[in-house]
């Protein structure tokens, strides 16, 4: 009896750098990242790294995200002293770059003078 995976599985990469990431963890990151999927279902791959900094004196967690889409890939990063606080904050900037992406092409359609202006 075999099961097929997910979408949300087949797509998302999580990895932890000096961290192990455990089943909560995992788990929580699983739930946010099903979020960007209900925006935009064609993402190729979302890749989630978690990385426990312990260079600067302080203990930080720094969480960085990759979506590879048709087009140019995303890419951001999030430091934090929480690690939960830095997968939420990471989650809403890659949701907000998803929606900035999706509503350019509706702002030039409907607004074409800009792009004009813009040229000259």
């Amino acid at each position: 009896m075999s099961t097929t995976p997910t979408p949300l599985a087949s797509k998302l990469i999580l990895r932890g750098i000096h961290v192990s990431l455990t089943p909560a963890l995992r788990a929580a990151l699983e739930q946010k990242a099903e979020r960007l999927l209900r925006h935009e279902p064609r993402i190729d791959r979302i890749r989630i790294d978690l990385d426990h900094d312990r260079t600067r004196g302080q203990d930080v967690f720094v969480a960085k995200g990759h979506i590879e889409i048709g087009g140019p890939d995303l890419v951001a990063s999030v430091s934090e002293g929480e690690a939960y606080t830095a997968i939420d904050l990471l989650i809403d900037k890659l949701d907000r770059l998803l929606r900035k992406r999706a509503d350019t092409p509706r702002a030039r359609r409907n607004n074409p003078t800009r792009d004009a202006e813009a040229d000259t």
